[in-house]
């Protein structure tokens, strides 16, 4: 043994020393490398080890220094072994096999086994320790009470982790307002903290969140559903509405495709048939305008078909307005025969038989973004831009959409599909607001069961416009759709 100023550093003491080390080196070898600093609590109570004797040395004639510095020497080595243990077990071993302890159990069980070594530090000293707890029984029941909250809350903290209602980065509601909804950032023993929709900081107690009725927009499923409410008049049928609905919120933003939307009739009210809306979405910090942007394209597909949504019944006029401007029949003609006496294709049409189509066909609004013919799909009609601009997109295979052109007021698009019935080659997709108008099939068919000698001019454009469109995307390096027989096709699809 070595000896200090009248008292003793023994051989068993050293042992201590040696195991606690060991403990220490084998925690930061099994401990993964991002989680070695949980190793320097431990380290730091090994470091601590000497200290006692070197605070015994103030006082060198005191008869109970010797065994003072002894006992805290035993209680740092000891709470350094356990705490050491703990890392082993509860991270180097338990997390490569299972899922990782919160941070909270292992504090838990920090603060555990801290009491642990200072009551077999006591025995071993000769210290009854169930005489300290008996004898503050007072004192224990003060504090018990000034802690109440506080203890309330760190046990709530633990049944959260042990029963992972949510976790970090989860969104929550919280209560019944509508305002408490969240994403969790932290978990501690008081309290849990979230970030709300207007990025205001919560903290919650988790005593609060243990009772309460909490609400995960992202679990089981990282999607959540949202609902918007329609109304329509009676006397468009409700199943056309539904399509209608589902089909304008495709490729709308943050709507996903699976799990598919859903619209179903539900209510009858005073100012119409009311129809429940229901989509999904994983941008949940982004509802809001996930949503405004579905009212957006319902809005244009119900416009875009003549449907408007009916206002409220209710309505008092106080006073007579001056009816509002209303563009007369013969003017909305005009402006589209203006718009198809530019179009190359349609130059073998004489002005009757243009206005003739203007007549026949109608304009159309369409939002930004809108996906107004997609690659593959079957057509029977083309459009012509009268306002805005939309672009032109085109696949191969699973590889991405290629950007082909960019279209203007004047140009037109979807002629193949026209004149043959042939699918759609591209996808388009509006870039703004964006009004188009679409010629049918039909209109064409009548006019060329009349004018069978129209369709060598038609085959000479459409040819024309084929071998631009092949000189376009020549550089892309997709193949444009062969048309060795125009005339044919066109024949046989109008049936003329």
């Amino acid at each position: 043994m070595i000896a200090a100023a009248g008292w003793t550093f023994d051989i068993d003491l050293q042992r201590k020393i040696v195991v606690a080390a060991a403990a220490w080196v084998v925690a930061v070898l099994l401990v993964p490398r991002p989680r070695r600093s949980l190793t320097i609590w431990p380290l730091i109570l090994l470091a601590l080890a000497p200290v006692p004797f070197l605070a015994a040395l103030v006082f060198p004639e005191s008869a109970e220094a010797p065994a003072l510095a002894r006992d805290g020497s035993h209680f740092f080595l000891l709470a350094s072994l356990l705490q050491s243990a703990l890392l082993v077990f509860a991270v180097g071993i338990w997390e490569r096999l299972a899922r990782p302890w919160p941070r909270i159990f292992l504090d838990v069980f920090r603060w555990i086994l801290f009491a642990a070594a200072f009551v077999a530090v006591l025995y071993d000293s000769g210290v009854n320790a169930g005489n300290l707890f008996t004898g503050s029984a007072l004192v224990t029941a003060a504090l018990g009470f000034a802690l109440k909250d506080t203890l309330g809350n760190v046990f709530s903290g633990l049944a959260i982790h042990a029963e992972r209602p949510f976790e970090v980065g989860d969104w929550i509601q919280y209560d019944q307002n509508q305002a408490h909804i969240g994403r969790v950032v932290e978990i501690n023993w008081r309290a849990t903290k979230v970030i709300t929709l207007d990025e205001a900081y919560v903290i919650i107690p988790n005593g609060q969140l243990a009772r309460a009725s909490i609400r995960n927009f992202t679990k089981p499923d990282p999607w959540s559903r949202r609902s918007l409410f329609v109304v329509t008049p009676y006397d468009v049928p409700p199943q056309r509405v539904q399509a209608l609905i589902v089909e304008a919120l495709k490729g709308s933003f943050g709507v996903l495709e699976q799990p598919p939307a859903s619209v179903v009739t539900n209510a009858f009210t005073e100012r119409g048939v009311e129809h429940w809306v229901r989509f999904f979405t994983t941008e949940f910090d982004k509802r809001d305008r996930v949503d405004g942007m579905a009212r957006d394209r319902i809005w244009y597909a119900l416009a875009r078909h003549g449907i408007e949504i009916p206002v409220a019944t209710h309505a008092v006029r106080l006073t007579e307005l001056p009816p509002p401007a209303v563009e007369p029949p013969a003017a909305g003609v005009d402006r589209r025969v203006e718009c198809l006496s530019r179009i190359s294709l349609l130059e073998p049409f004489g002005s009757d038989l243009v206005r003739r189509l203007a007549e026949q066909n109608v304009d159309r609004a369409y939002g930004a973004g809108e996906q107004v013919i997609r690659q593959g799909d079957p057509g029977a009609s083309m459009f012509v831009i009268m306002s805005g601009g939309v672009e032109v997109t085109a696949r191969d295979g699973a590889a991405p959409p290629v950007r082909l052109a960019a279209l203007g007021p004047g140009d037109y698009f979807g002629e193949m599909s026209l004149m043959t019935g042939a699918p759609r080659v591209a996808t388009v997709t509006t870039l703004g607001e964006t009004r188009l108008l679409e010629v049918g099939k039909e209109s064409f068919r009548a006019i060329l069961a009349a004018h069978p000698e129209l369709v060598e001019g038609l085959g000479r454009s459409l040819r024309l416009r084929m071998a631009e469109r092949t000189q376009a995307i020549a550089g892309v390096g997709r193949a444009t759709p062969e048309v060795q027989d125009i005339f044919r096709k066109i024949r046989d699809f109008f049936a003329v």
